[in-house]
């Protein structure tokens, strides 16, 4: 529910470096009155960068979202590869997210031939592409999405890994041994119960939890990330009903700590 503004102020409070950023963000701030220039110098103020911009839904037909689909997802669906482009060209970015928010029976072959102009047009304004895997979409797991990535052959395209979707999907975090570190682009952290008190996608886009509060193995998944090589920004998206409505400053306060908690666990002597 935060606008632009509160996000970055969240951020900054968190000791984050970066942002995932919506194409509602960019729209909010300039019907607030900023200018593409104010946006990039209200980032840069609190020494932030756009990490991802996030996501592109509408690059392979799609029945629409799952049961439990929420505004920010519809949205999306609305949403063109060139209004991520056009964005990005606007107010900067590291990569674009690339998802399917349902199955649509989409090959490996077919969904590389539909990603192939998304590289080339993300390329053009210096984003780099993740495809990130959805339990319930044709690429579920990172097997699956790896061999959409290998099918397609660009050189800025690899893979987002969602530690809630590694969780709740048909793998373990082991299947991620198999990734070459190198096409890692992003990590997203979050946490889960064991047993989810509702469907998959609906916790998935309303009842998160922060990294340390569930049952994810998240020290596990860092150490894998780490042991493939991979080098790619870790950060936090915590999708969560009952944290949107509290103060956005303490939200981010908490994920930065929170975050910061695993990856000293994973990563002590």
């Amino acid at each position: 529910k935060a606008d632009l503004r509160a996000l970055v102020a969240a951020a900054s409070a968190g000791g984050f470096q970066a942002i995932s950023h919506w194409p509602q963000l960019y729209d909010g701030a300039r019907s607030q009155g900023l200018s593409a220039a104010d946006i990039r110098h209200l980032l840069e103020d609190e020494g932030l960068e756009i990490a991802e911009h996030d996501a592109l839904l509408s690059w392979l037909p799609t029945p629409g979202l799952p049961d439990g689909g929420n505004d920010l997802g519809s949205a999306l669906l609305r949403r063109t590869a060139h209004d991520f482009f056009r964005i990005a060209d606007a107010v900067g970015g590291r990569s674009l997210n690339v998802a399917q928010a349902m199955p649509a029976g989409v090959s490996p072959d077919a969904a590389a031939e539909a990603l192939v102009p998304v590289c080339e047009g993300a390329a053009k304004v210096g984003l780099q592409v993740s495809l990130e895997f959805l339990p319930w979409s044709d690429f579920p797991d990172p097997a699956a999405a790896l061999a959409v990535v290998e099918a397609c052959g660009q050189s800025n395209l690899g893979l987002m890994v969602d530690a809630w979707h590694v969780f709740r999907g048909p793998g373990e975090v082991a299947g991620l041994r198999s990734v070459p570190g190198s096409l890692v682009v992003g990590t997203q952290l979050c946490d889960a119960p064991v047993e989810p008190s509702m469907s998959a996608p609906m916790e998935a886009l309303k009842a998160r939890l922060l990294p340390g509060e569930g049952a994810i193995a998240l020290v596990e998944l860092v150490h894998t990330l780490d042991a493939i090589g991979s080098t790619a920004p870790i950060g936090v998206e915590v999708y969560s009903d009952a944290l949107a409505e509290q103060d956005p400053v303490a939200v981010g306060r908490a994920a930065g700590d929170a975050a910061r908690a695993i990856l000293a666990q994973a990563r002590a002597a």
